[in-house]
């Protein structure tokens, strides 16, 4: 269980999985908030059959890394000091970890939810960070584009577990509660006003002229996810294209599928489409 201590003394716990082939390249997993790196392992069992190595990391405040900060599950999903931006500071030092390791390996960033919108800053600030970004349950990050009140709101009714939203499979939601790593908390009252705040904002405009306009982009999203939404990331690949000025930008849309498309019935169709997705772009040497 490798580690490193981030710029304010917080101690950021990862992982590493590595394929059984040569490696083509590098995903970066990022989870969403309230999340932990441990629920995506049958993610990360696809990635590594398809090459790739993979680094996931709990975020400050998040699972394994959360319970060495805090000392206590109760306050999971607390970043602690220098919030959002201590956060995003950290992912970025172990983006500059993986690129010492994996010298020559195009670098992927995978961001759920939470996780995209980290991921979507990290594009922002350095182009040139990464050769590829992969969105799920994301969206454009301003007013109306992004889900302020009850993501529950449609599935509430007697024995509501509160965690519907993220998948139509009960064993998922309950999962997610019962799991001692997780935080059910909503972000804002996680995060407070000001970072929460300081999550919004669009893509910069002229990414291209930085990072290349063949830059590769995707978006998945669940059809009923009541995060983003569809409307939502279909908006976010429109800027990709005009702001940013990416010509590489595919959006898909899984009916039926709510916030986790890697946890939902749409899996076996989102791991075969990310994976396609991903074969094509970076082949094996």
């Amino acid at each position: 269980m490798p580690e490193f201590i981030d710029d304010r003394g917080v101690v950021i716990v990862y992982d590493v999985y590595e394929p059984r082939a040569e490696p083509r390249g590098v995903v970066h997993l990022l989870h969403g908030v309230g999340d932990h790196a441990g629920r995506y392992a049958h993610v990360i069992d696809a990635l590594t059959a398809a090459g790739f190595v993979v680094y996931a990391d709990d975020h400050r405040g998040h699972g394994r890394t959360g319970m060495k900060q805090h000392g206590s599950a109760a306050k999971l999903g607390r970043l602690g000091s220098g919030g959002l931006r201590a956060a995003l500071a950290a992912v970025d030092r172990m983006g500059r970890i993986i690129r010492t390791q994996r010298v020559g390996l195009p670098l992927i960033l995978l961001g759920h939810s939470w996780g995209s919108f980290l991921a979507q800053m990290l594009i922002n600030d350095d182009p040139r960070s990464c050769e590829g970004l992969i969105l799920t349950g994301s969206g454009l990050r301003v007013f109306g584009g992004l889900n302020a009140g009850d993501l529950n709101a449609r599935w509430r009714g007697p024995g509501a577990n509160g965690m519907e939203w993220v998948s139509t499979d009960a064993e998922v939601s309950q999962g997610f509660v019962d799991d001692p790593l997780t935080s059910t908390e909503p972000l804002a009252k996680l995060f407070g006003p000001l970072d929460t705040l300081r999550l919004y904002g669009r893509p910069r405009k002229g990414l291209a002229d930085d990072a290349g306009s063949d830059f590769p982009v995707l978006l998945m999203v669940g059809g009923d996810d009541p995060v983003g939404g569809p409307r939502s990331v279909h908006r976010l690949a429109k800027d990709y294209r005009e702001r940013a000025g990416f010509h590489d930008v595919t959006t898909l849309v899984y009916p039926g599928a709510r916030h986790e498309i890697f946890n939902d019935h749409s899996w076996p169709q989102s791991r075969a489409d990310l994976i396609a997705w991903l074969e094509r772009r970076y082949p094996a040497a």
